[in-house]
Order: structure tokens, then sequence, then C-alpha cells
């Protein structure tokens, strides 16, 4: 049974008090309007009632027997005058306590949507920072109440509080997070440079460049890494470009590239796919998926497939590959950054595990989605859709 709204409990409240009120007011006055006419509509003949009615002096005696039938039709025509104006009040009385009743439901009605209004007010707002499309985005936003001081205030007050302090500290973390990694490009960047100048140089003995290039390998690991998170932190800020891009000229053009450095099987299959945002930041979040593709392809036989299309006014770019089978319950936590797989961590896999969050979050930043499904024979199906021009 579907839970009735708090306007619709206050408007049965409010209708009901009144109904009650009515009813109980109408039953008074029935009870009131009976005893008045009772009293005030008995009357007998020759005083032996209430009021004493005198007999016309016609000269005719009248028989004890006339009089008792005079007595009765009096009676009756009493009885009946009281029983119609019982019946007229109760009938007329019903259908008034029923309008008014209508009424003031409609009145109740309209009464709660308006004392409910801070209240939708504050629901709104707590709803579209929760969609936003990333952690952090949207908490600029607040309530900014005007009412009278009282516990809704109080409330709206205290929920602008806790966003306040909520957006310093995600902002505080992405610029913490941007300016760590800038300062530490610059030191990966001299140490790579002084470790190429010592193994390049002629006398350099072996020993030293096999540690040279084992030190250049743990370079180049560290520099992905500050790059992966420099651009975690750049999309989920706001964008600051936005330019027409077309899914299939960026996948084509990767899909290329990776087929030249890797023995899978590349095959593509590119439609317009057109949509707007930063080319630098959908170029990533292109390579990513096919690096994804390729670091889960082991073993011989190996494919992708690269696909892009426009489906109900969203861009749409589809990677599938091959690989090992996939639990449905590690799907979503291959998401989350720095997570791995089990199976990639006892194998000793090196990745970050950044490449899909950073998907994700380059997703969110252009207003759109994105679906890992494993798929029955092994591997993963991963679909971003976002929007295309014009619909935002």
């Amino acid at each position: 049974m579907k839970k009735l709204t708090i306007r619709a409990r206050l408007t049965l409240i409010y209708g009901g008090l009144f109904l009650l009120a009515g009813t109980v007011l109408l039953a008074v006055t029935y009870v009131l309007v009976d005893q008045r006419l009772t009293h005030g509509l008995g009357f007998n003949l020759r005083g032996s009632g209430s009021r004493s009615v005198p007999l016309p002096q016609s000269g005719t005696p009248i028989t004890a027997e006339q009089a008792e039938t005079l007595r009765g039709l009096v009676r009756q025509v009493q009885e009946d005058a009281r029983q119609d104006a019982l019946d007229s009040l109760l009938t007329q009385g019903g259908v008034a306590l029923a309008v008014v009743t209508v009424a003031a439901v409609a009145f109740g009605w309209l009464l709660a949507g308006r004392a409910l209004q801070p209240l939708n007010q504050i629901t709104g707002t707590a709803r579209r920072i929760a969609g936003a499309d990333s952690a952090g985005r949207g908490l600029h936003e607040r309530i900014a109440l005007d009412a009278p001081a009282d516990e809704v205030k109080e409330l709206a007050d205290t929920f602008d509080l806790m966003l306040e302090r909520l957006d310093r500290s995600f902002d505080g973390q992405r610029r913490f997070v941007a300016n760590a990694s800038h300062e530490l490009r610059t030191p990966l960047a001299i140490n790579r440079s002084l470790v190429e100048l010592a193994i390049t140089r002629p006398d350099a003995p072996a020993e030293l460049r096999q540690l040279g290039e084992t030190l250049l390998a743990v370079n180049e690991r560290h520099e992905r890494l500050i790059d992966g998170l420099l651009t975690l932190a750049d999309s989920e800020n706001e964008l600051s470009e936005h330019t027409e891009v077309d899914l299939a000229e960026v996948a084509g053009h990767l899909s290329d590239q990776t087929a030249g450095r890797t023995t899978l099987a590349v095959s593509v299959d590119l439609n317009p796919a057109r949509t707007v945002g930063d080319p630098v930041l959908l170029e990533r979040l292109a390579q990513n998926l096919l690096d994804n593709a390729v670091r889960h392809n082991v073993g011989e036989g190996g494919w992708m497939t690269v696909a892009t299309t426009t489906v109900g006014g969203r861009a749409v770019l589809t990677v599938t590959n091959s690989g090992p089978v996939v639990p449905g319950y590690e799907v979503e936590s291959m998401f989350l950054p720095f997570r791995r797989l089990n199976r990639e961590r006892a194998a000793g896999n090196r990745g970050f595990g950044l490449g899909l969050s950073i998907v994700r979050a380059v997703a969110r930043a252009h207003g759109g989605t994105v679906h890992a499904l494993p798929r029955p024979g092994g591997g993963l199906i991963v679909t971003v859709s976002l929007p295309t021009p014009g619909t935002g």
C-alpha cells in the first residue's frame, strides 16, 4: 500500500477535524432544536397542557370523547411539525456540512502546501546537489531560505552551513591533489634527465646502464601516476573548454595507434557521434578505455572492438574486449580510484587503478554516464554515453 505524503496527511487531518467539529455542532443543534420544538409547540385544550387554548363559545357542549379526539389531532399536528423541522435540519445541515468539508479539505491542501514549501525548497536543493556530475560538484549552491525565524528556517541555515563546510573541504582536496601533482612533476623530470645523461655517457659501465634503465622505468611509472592524478583532479572541476568533438574521429585515431603497438585483433565500427566538451579530456577517456581493454587481454587470440554511434540524442562510445571472466560483483569496484581486481593484484599487475575512475569522472564532467558489463565468455563491455550538441 502506497504511503501518503505529509501534505496528504495534513490535509486529511485538517478535513477530519473540521468534519468532526461540524458533526458535533450539528448533533448539538439537533438536540437543542428538538427540545425547543417539544416545549414550544406543546399545547392542549382547556388548560390541560403547557398552553391552554379555550374552546369556542358556540353554545354547543363538547363531549369528553370529542375533546379527546381534538387533543389527539393537535398532538399529531405537533409531532408532524416537529419531525418535519428536524428532518429539514438534518438534510440541509448534512448537505451544508458536506459542502463546507470539501471546501475545508481543498483549503487544507493549499494551506499544507504553503506550509511545506520551505521543506520542498530544501529537498529540491539537496536533490540537485546529490544529482551533480561528480562528488563535490554543486556544493556551491545554497538554500538561502527567506522565511520567518522558526524551526524550518533553522534547519535550512544549518544545511547551508554544512554545504559550505563540505564545499571548502572538497575544493581544498582538489587543490591539494593538483598542487601536489604539479610540484612532483618537476623533480621527476629532473630525475629522468639526470638518469638519461648518466646512462648515455660513453664510459658508463653496463651495471650503471642497467640500473639507469630500471630507474627510468620506475620514474616513468611515477610520472604516469602523477599524470593520472592531475587528469582526475581536472575532470572533477568545471569544464573550461566546450568544443564540438566527434568521438568517431578520436576513437579511430587511438585505435590505429593501439593496433600498431599490440598483437590484439582490433576492429572498429565508427559512426558519427558528436558531443561537446574538453577535447583533451575526451581523448584521455577514450585512451583509458583502450588501454584497459589491452591490459585485461591475456594470452593468444585476444581481440577488442571499438564502436561509436548516436542513439536518442546521445553520443555513444563502446569498447568490447576479450579476456578472463569478470565477476559481476567486482565491476563497480573497478571504477573506484586505486582499486584493482583481486586477480590483477595476485598476478602483479602494475596498473594504478585510475583508468576507469578517470573515465567515469570525465564522463560525469561532460554530463554523461559510463557503464560496464561482464561478457559471458570473458572480458568487458564498457559503454560511455555523452550528450550531443544542443541537448546539454
